[in-house]
């Protein structure tokens, strides 16, 4: 009855269906028949149980129908089969009936797809909504699964080569899909071998379905056996590497086959498509652990080539456009993309496992880490810095930014890397712009001046080559790095800015407003960086295109606002940026983009009426009309003018001048002065009827008359003729003619010999007698002369006429002597602030005020700025120095003057240089002139000067003293370009404003085509000393000897030495691209000895400019100048490609000049704090170039040392080292514990794979180690001032710090090999520690903070090391021979402190070793040690009280 029912229900649900008549009566005839003959043929019995179980079978292409449950199906037809009276035969033949119903592929098809659901009516809880195809259903009855399957795999060859039929369904996939996910497999193995075979016959398509469902379809257990076949697999057929890796990375793998199976990968990776390089990655990736992490990334690193990937699409695509056929640019452009999206692809997978495993971060960044030469850097390293960088961890995110600067620091991953990663792959690029911006922004807040040009390469290329989108946010980055205030990044950033307005004005235009942005925070920027910002704005707005027109108005209106400010500051800002503006708006146009070249009539408007406002705004303050002056001067320097804005500036400049500051020579000049007039600095003698002169003391007491009346009465402003506007004005003057006539000065040449209406110098002797407004006064003048003549010198000193250099180095003669003037004339006006010089920085930086900061500044200033008196101490010293070698002989001081000088103390003009005008660089070309020796030149020294031009030592020490400061400030610390100073930048670079508009390598330019001289000059000196070494048999200190000369020849060669030092210690020398401006320098030093330096490699340069230089070694006049040399020989040996082979010629001349007596002219010895500094960084020299540090330190300790300590009243020095003594010990003390602490760092850590030998070398260098650390803490009982003591305890406990660290690794390993070296070795550091316990005591009872403040680091090191040994001891067994007793407090001299006696000891040391030499070896027992241990504790006592003995002994 139930068959019945269901089968009334099925032919309801066909009518319903209307399916076609022709399928209704076979169907209902098919079930007749059944009903009738049930087992009549095996057909039927498959239809029957199928229809029992509850499925429909369907014709043609409509689906199989289902009106229960899958799971209810299976268990009717396992029931029904296993209820059969012929099972287990009827289940082939249910087979059977299954094979020939799907013989026809439509009915097949429909075995294969999911049954429809057939729902009684009403209830639609049966059955759920999606059911399985019915052979998925049948496979799921374990007693049919394997005939099923074998009837599939059989089935599955006639579909092979058929290809997807209709609808997109490939047959052959969905027979695979059926196997997948089964519950339970009943033969896996036999399944696996099945598959297996069918993927050796079958189509590519196929084979790839079939190995991508393998861990879907098998169980566990066959995972690793299917792996190894897959491995062979790969080998064989790359086409397959997509899919088998997709497997093998399911599959569930053994360590060992996977390790396998991944070197396998790897060795395939260079034949691999590039589509399929991403699977290849992942898995590479995703299948490494923890411990091979570095080895398989280095691996991938090296084979994964991506520069391969690219450039062939893209030199395709180049050629194709070349040939303008735009077919073939379009078929290679999706070639480009597709490599992009592969390389994108490969990115992620490295991504992916980025983030989710630390250990792969860590190899990545110890990987990039590890390469070493600038070649082997790869585009993948900083693609994957950037990956790093963009995950949100932390660590990563550091880590890559730490190897990111450490790399560009290095100079191994430079530019050109850069610029090709974002030129071949600038689409993926893209997907990390957060990531380098945040980056590019890290580096240029860096403080390190090598990382910044880096960060500016990654915004220049990333504005370049990205959307809008991030050109915006590049420009807001660079706004806010401006706006930080912080030197180097506002350098960068604005040089960035113009470099991009320069390279894309219409980009940069659509981000004016934001750049304009910067006008607001304008108070922290340098005068220099404001011209740079306004340069750059004024390029926008006022540019040939007018870009950025749109921000005329606001430029116009800040402007004006600042102009008409009364706040010196802003006023400043104003006439800087207008001046900008004018160089933009009258910029020299070319001819095709304006009317006839010539600039527009409305703009020479504009300018004009710009600079009138300049004008008039500047007129009331003589310092704002100054910087005006000297921004104009500028703007004609660097700027192309328009002709006509060029003749409107230069039309009245000349007669302006000569009517503000030139007089004829005539009648006398009438007025009341402080002092009586009288014309000075004639160097015209033929021309004194109808000649010229500078007004300068009638204006200077003018002008301080007109401030008088302006402070007692408030008059209307109007312009006033100012002093300061004289040297400003003259350059603007001299500019303008050179413009004119092409540097011809023939016009204003009398200016140079003309003379100044000034007093007799003579006043100066008697300035104690004089009003303090009269010494202010008197000062001003000199300040002013001195800048007038400095700014005569910048004028003429490039003419090329012998009477024009005659008079330019009169001028210098000029000023070397009103300099030795001026600084008695201020040490004895204290509390003067002199005029100003350079007006486009703050006018109250670095004035000094009280009456005592000259002396004293002076003394700092003089040190820091190396401009050192060879012999002597005080810094009165140079103003003789500098005074004495004037042409006129009537100036020189008497011996009681100079006496005089030294008990008041002159000051030095170091800390006066703002006030003084800048020097030109090209004045350094003066250098190029011979050099005068007073020696050689006595009563005729006049006449010889005119017939030759020779430069006079004192004016050399002047000009190289000014050449060493520009050194310092462009080529110390730069990198490639210059870069700011960090600390005091407004300190520092007072002084430097035309020298910061040249870039440090036309410095290092000029310096080396000044090369020549300055060896001439060097060789000039040697000679010199040479002969006054010969004539006074080789005394320093002889009769002959000039002690004015000697301080001014010495002064001149340390000079020299340092130039060439800062010259090749140049930074920028290490880049490809400046190798031979280095080879060009270092040749001209080799060829002073050797001739053909052209043809020379840079090896041997190096080693012929060594050569030469250390021929200089015998004439080295003080201390100070011999370390220059030992630096500068450092330096040019490091320019080669092998500085150790100098490392022993350098240590001999160090150790040379530490073994010699130092005697100043006068014959005392060297001494004072310059000669200390001197000697300590000469000791560093030594011991940093010499081959056995440690026993360098042994050998000035061990000998040098007890030598001074034996010495006699008379000869307080060490005999093998004379510049050690009473004085000097201290600096010797400081360098032989530093260095030694040094050392012991770099010693290798013990490790447990050492050999023995390894293991004796390391124990032996500790051995020397701890006995020279021995031989220096116990000079504490001799030399026990607090200074050594400080000395002691800080380098103490980083020594013991090292020897944890290092060396008890060491002894952990090597005691039982070494057992009696070690013991010895413990001893002898037991002895210093003890010794280090009693200076803490020591320090307690003096409580001196300087000393307490190293105790407790100190203390709790002594105490590690206590129980380091012990653990030392119990890791080898023989924790029985280590015991602790209490250690008593004792001051220096081992004395016990008392007032401690009650207390609790602080501090416990170990006395291990002693019992350890009475145990006979494995014989002892443990209860035998245990009984040892009171006569242990008795014998901690005894070796105290002994140590007491040897104490006071020893004392």
């Amino acid at each position: 009855m139930m068959r019945k029912k269901r089968r009334s229900s099925v032919d309801k649900g066909e009518g319903a269906a209307a399916t076609t008549t022709k399928v209704k009566k076979s169907r209902s005839a098919g079930g007749k028949q059944k009903e009738a003959v049930a087992e009549e043929t095996n057909e039927s019995v498959f239809g029957v149980f199928l229809r029992g179980a509850g499925v429909t079978l369907k014709q043609g292409a409509t689906s199989n129908e289902i009106a229960v449950d899958q799971v209810v199906f299976q268990k009717r037809i396992q029931q029904q089969l296993q209820k059969s009276p012929r099972y287990p035969g009827i289940v082939q033949e249910f087979i059977s009936g299954l094979e020939s119903h799907i013989e026809d592929p439509e009915r097949f098809r429909n075995c294969l797809l999911p049954c429809v659901p057939r729902l009684p009516d009403g209830d639609s809880s049966c059955v759920s909504s999606f059911q399985e195809s019915l052979l998925r259903m049948l496979l799921g009855i374990e007693m049919l699964q394997t005939l099923i399957i074998n009837t599939l795999l059989e089935k599955l060859p006639e579909f092979m080569l058929d290809g997807a039929g209709d609808g997109g369904l490939s047959v052959p996939c969905i027979i695979i899909n059926q196997l997948k996910w089964l519950d339970r497999v009943v033969d896996s193995k036999e399944l696996a071998a099945k598959l297996m075979e069918l993927v050796s016959v079958a189509p590519v398509e196929v084979q790839r379905d079939i190995i991508t469902s393998l861990p879907e379809i098998l169980e566990d257990s066959q995972h690793n056996d299917i792996a190894r076949e897959l491995n062979s697999l790969l080998q064989e057929n790359t086409q397959l590497t997509v899919p088998i890796l997709d497997a093998l990375s399911s599959l569930n793998l053994s360590s060992s086959l996977l390790t396998e199976v991944r070197g396998a990968v790897m060795t395939t990776l260079a034949a691999v498509q590039l589509e399929d390089l991403p699977v290849v990655v992942k898995f590479i990736l995703h299948s490494v652990s923890t411990s091979d992490a570095y080895e398989v990334v280095c691996n991938l690193r090296k084979k994964l080539e991506l520069e391969h990937c690219v450039l062939p699409p893209v030199l395709q695509a180049s050629q194709s456009r070349l040939k303008n056929k735009g077919a073939a640019v379009s078929a290679s452009t999706p070639a480009a993309c597709s490599s992009q999206d592969s390389i994108t692809l490969i990115l992620d997978g490295i991504k992916s496992a980025v983030r989710f495993q630390k250990t792969i971060s860590e190899a990545w960044l110890k990987a990039i880490e590890s390469v070493d030469d600038v070649e082997d850097h790869k585009v993948i390293d900083l693609l994957v810095l950037f990956i790093l960088h963009s995950t949100n961890a932390n660590q990563s995110r550091r880590g890559a930014e730490r190897v990111l600067k450490v790399k560009v620091r290095t100079g191994q991953i430079q530019e050109a890397l850069l610029q090709k990663t974002f030129r071949d792959y600038i689409q993926v690029m893209r997907g990390y712009f957060p990531s380098i911006l945040a980056l590019a922004q890290s580096l240029l807040h860096s403080p390190d001046p090598c990382v910044v040009p880096f960060g500016g390469h990654m915004y220049r290329h990333s504005f370049t080559a990205f959307d809008s989108y991030c050109q915006q946010e590049v420009v807001g980055s660079l706004v806010t790095h401006v706006c930080s205030g912080v030197g180097g990044e506002v350098d960068m950033a604005l040089e960035l800015l113009s470099g991009l307005v320069t390279e894309k004005p219409s980009e940069m235009a659509l981000y004016a407003v934001f750049v304009k942005g910067i006008l607001d925070y304008m108070d922290n920027l340098t005068p220099q960086q404001i011209r740079r910002l306004f340069h750059l704005l004024s390029r926008l707005a006022f540019g040939q295109q007018q870009q950025g027109a749109h921000i005329q108005d606001d430029m116009h209106i800040v402007i004006r606002k600042q102009l008409s400010s009364t706040v010196p500051k802003y006023k400043r800002i104003g006439i800087i940026g207008a001046v900008m503006i004018v160089g933009s708006m009258g910029a020299l146009r070319p001819k095709a983009e304006s009317q006839n070249g010539s600039l527009p009539q409305e703009t020479l408007r504009q300018v004009t009426a710009l600079l009138e406002l300049v004008q008039s705004s500047s007129e009331s303050s003589p310092e704002a009309a100054a910087l005006y002056y000297d921004e104009l001067a500028n703007l004609i320097l660097t700027s192309m003018l328009d002709p006509q804005v060029q003749e409107m500036i230069g039309k009245s400049v000349l007669d302006d001048f000569q009517e503000d500051f030139v007089v004829d020579l005539g009648p006398d000049i009438t007025g009341s002065f402080p002092f009586p007039v009288r014309l000075m600095y004639n160097l015209d003698e033929d021309e004194s009827q109808g000649g010229i002169a500078i007004n300068l003391m009638p204006l200077l007491a003018k002008d301080l008359q007109n401030k008088g009346e302006q402070q007692s009465q408030i008059k209307k402003a109007h312009k006033r003729v100012s002093p300061l506007c004289l040297s400003p004005f003259f350059r603007l003057l001299r500019l303008c003619e050179e413009k004119r006539h092409q540097g011809d000065l023939e016009e204003i040449d009398a200016l140079l010999g003309c003379s100044l209406v000034l007093t007799d110098m003579d006043i100066v002797e008697k300035i104690e007698s004089l009003s303090k407004a009269e010494r202010d006064f008197l000062c001003t003048l000199l300040f002013h002369t001195i800048n007038w003549f400095r700014e005569v010198i910048n004028a003429f000193c490039r003419q090329k006429e012998t009477e024009m250099k005659m008079k330019v180095m009169t001028r210098l003669q000029n000023i070397t002597y009103l300099q030795s003037l001026l600084e008695r004339a201020l040490a004895g006006t204290p509390g003067y602030v002199p005029p100003l010089a350079n007006f486009d920085g703050e006018s109250t930086d670095g004035i000094i005020l009280s009456s005592t900061a000259p002396v004293n500044k002076a003394k700092k200033d003089g040190s820091g700025k190396k401009r050192k008196a060879p012999g002597k101490n005080s810094s009165g010293n140079n103003s003789q120095l500098e005074e004495g070698m004037e042409a006129d002989e009537t100036q020189q001081p008497e011996k009681e003057k100079e006496k005089e000088k030294e008990v008041r103390q002159g000051v030095s003009l170091v800390s006066y240089r703002q006030f003084f005008r800048e020097l030109d660089m090209e004045v350094l070309s003066v250098l190029q002139c011979g050099l005068l020796s007073r020696s050689l030149l006595d009563s005729e020294l006049n006449t010889k000067v005119r017939e030759e031009v020779l430069l006079g030592p004192a004016e050399l020490v002047f000009l190289l003293e000014d050449m060493l400061r520009k050194l310092e400030f462009c080529l110390t610390a730069v990198p490639a370009k210059r870069a700011p100073f960090l600390k005091g930048r407004t300190d520092k670079s007072v002084g430097f404003s035309h020298l910061q508009q040249r870039s440090s390598k036309d410095i290092a330019s000029c310096c080396v085509q000044l090369l020549p001289a300055l060896c001439s000059h060097l060789e000039n000196c040697h000679n010199h000393f040479q002969t006054l070494l010969s004539e006074n048999n080789g005394v320093v200190d002889g009769p002959a000897t000039d002690i004015q000369e000697h301080q001014l020849m010495s002064s001149g060669y340390q000079l020299l030495l340092q130039v060439l030092n800062t010259t090749f210690s140049w930074s920028g020398f290490s880049q490809p691209g400046q190798r031979s401006l280095l080879k060009k320098a270092l040749g001209v030093l080799a060829e002073r000895l050797k001739e053909g330096g052209a043809e020379m490699n840079m090896e041997q340069l190096v080693k012929h400019s060594f050569k030469y230089l250390l021929n200089f070694r015998s004439t080295m006049p003080s201390l100070s100048t011999a370390l220059c040399l030992s630096q500068l020989l450092s330096t040019v040996s490091e320019r080669g490609g092998n500085p150790a082979a100098y490392r022993e010629q350098t240590a001999s001349l160090a150790r040379r000049f530490l073994s010699q007596e130092w005697v100043t002219a006068s014959g005392e010895k060297e001494r004072g704090n310059k000669f200390n500094e001197a000697l300590q960084t000469l000791l560093r020299v030594y011991l940093v170039h010499v081959d056995d540090i440690l026993k360098a330190v042994e050998e000035i300790a061990g000998e040098g040392i007890p030598e001074l300590l034996n010495a006699s009243k008379d000869d307080m020095s060490s005999a093998s080292w004379p510049t050690l003594n009473r004085q000097t010990f201290l600096v010797f003390y400081k360098v032989l514990m530093a260095e030694l602490e040094k050392a012991v760092r770099k010693i290798p850590a013990g490790k447990i794979s050492d050999n023995t030998e390894a293991q004796s070398e390391k124990l032996l260098t500790w051995n020397l180690a701890v006995r020279d650390f021995h031989i220096l803490v116990n000079l504490v009982k001799v030399f026990d001032t607090r200074l050594v003591l400080n000395v002691c305890l800080k380098y103490g406990r980083l020594f013991l710090e090292s020897f944890l660290k290092l060396g008890m690794p060491l002894l952990d390993y090597s005691f039982k090999r070494h057992k009696e070296d070690v013991q010895s070795l413990l001893k002898t550091f037991q002895l210093s520690t003890r010794q280090l316990h009693h200076m803490c005591g020591h320090s307690k009872i003096h409580q001196d903070t300087s000393l307490t403040n190293h105790v407790p680091a100190l203390k709790k090191s002594l105490e590690l090391f206590l129980y380091r040994v012990k653990a030392m001891l119990t890791l080898n067994n023989c924790q029985e021979a280590f015991w602790m007793g209490n250690l008593k407090n004792r001051n220096l001299k081992g004395e016990e402190i008392l007032s401690q006696r009650s207390q609790e000891s602080e501090e416990e040391e170990e006395e291990e070793e002693e019992e350890e030499r009475s145990l006979p070896p494995q014989e002892q027992s443990e209860e035998e040690a245990q009984d040892s241990d009171s006569e242990g504790s008795k014998q901690v006592n005894r070796i105290e009280d002994g140590d007491q003995d040897s104490t006071d002994d020893s004392d």
